[in-house]
């Protein structure tokens, strides 16, 4: 009941009808997997670099609709950015301005379900610039890869301690790890362990 009334809420407050359709039931067959590279992890300082996504459906991870945005930087990307994400100054030639791809990105998802790995981050990512832009918050349904995995491993090892960082669940699953790191190879990388959890029972 208060999930619906936040998304009451939340649709009130939108301020551009153009975007109503992110409003509209969820789109069953399809979710969207999404991960922003950032300058830091501080949601309320720091700014998205870029933006990949991929759509999966059924059993399919269609790459060839999957989204890479690259956004344009007020200042220049810090050493310390650079060696996390390794996205020079120089890699953001064809970048845009942050506006458009945030207006792409919420095209790309329509409604579909959001998934991700530490989704809540890359969510208040995208939010920090939805609010001020439209009124509103990603009002998508989410899910969270990293506890899907928790879920199916805590059942072997109540007591234990479970590793959820991104390149263990990869290798857990036997998923391959691929070598450019970035927004896109990411979210396909988190597609893969996706639908590998949808057909395990537990591990």
């Amino acid at each position: 009941m208060f999930e619906a009334l936040k998304q009451k809420w939340n649709r009130k407050n939108l301020n551009n009808e153009r975007f109503n359709f992110l409003f509209n039931g969820v789109h069953e067959d399809e979710v969207v997997v999404y991960d922003c590279e950032t300058t830091g992890l501080n949601p309320k300082e720091d700014h998205i670099i870029s933006i990949g996504a991929v759509k999966v459906k059924g059993n399919k991870i269609l790459t060839n609709e999957a989204i890479h945005i690259y956004v344009i930087q007020e200042k220049d990307i810090n050493h310390e950015s650079i060696t996390i994400h390794k996205i020079r100054n120089c890699d953001l030639e064809g970048a845009v301005p942050i506006n458009e791809a945030i207006e792409r990105f919420l095209y790309y998802i329509g409604n579909r379900k959001l998934v991700g790995y530490y989704l809540e981050f890359d969510v208040a990512m995208i939010n920090k610039y939805t609010k001020p832009m439209y009124g509103i918050t990603l009002p998508n349904k989410k899910e969270e890869v990293s506890a899907i995995y928790y879920d199916k491993k805590i059942e072997r090892i109540p007591q234990g301690h479970i590793d959820l960082r991104f390149d263990t669940i990869l290798k857990e699953l036997n998923l391959p790890k691929l070598t450019a790191h970035d927004a896109l190879n990411d979210a396909v990388m988190t597609a893969m362990m996706y639908l590998k959890l949808q057909h395990v029972q537990r591990l």
